[in-house]
């Protein structure tokens, strides 16, 4: 999948704005910082290991969380593809 040219720190601004309590700092650059942070979604990391979800259903909790936000068309967009080429990564 090619993914539009991405301005990645205003797309992290944009992703910090879907999880209000989730802290996202680093010494990286913003795309890595961004698709780590969705990799880890994606894997379920944040939660205990006893009531993890599966990776299908995560992406789906996380593609339904970005369209339902009042974040704009182009960066919904933007912040789908990402999620769908973290998904392909981690197959």
């Amino acid at each position: 999948m090619h993914i539009l040219k991405m301005d990645f720190d205003q797309l992290l601004e944009e992703y910090r704005k879907l999880w209000n309590n989730r802290k996202l700092s680093g010494n990286e650059d913003a795309e890595l910082l961004l698709k780590e942070t969705i990799a880890r979604e994606l894997k379920d990391e944040n939660s205990h290991p006893r009531v993890r979800k599966p990776l299908y259903e995560k992406f789906f909790l996380a593609i339904k969380r970005i369209s339902a936000s009042n974040l704009s068309d182009i960066d919904k967009k933007a912040l789908i593809e990402l999620h769908i080429e973290q998904l392909e990564s981690l197959k």
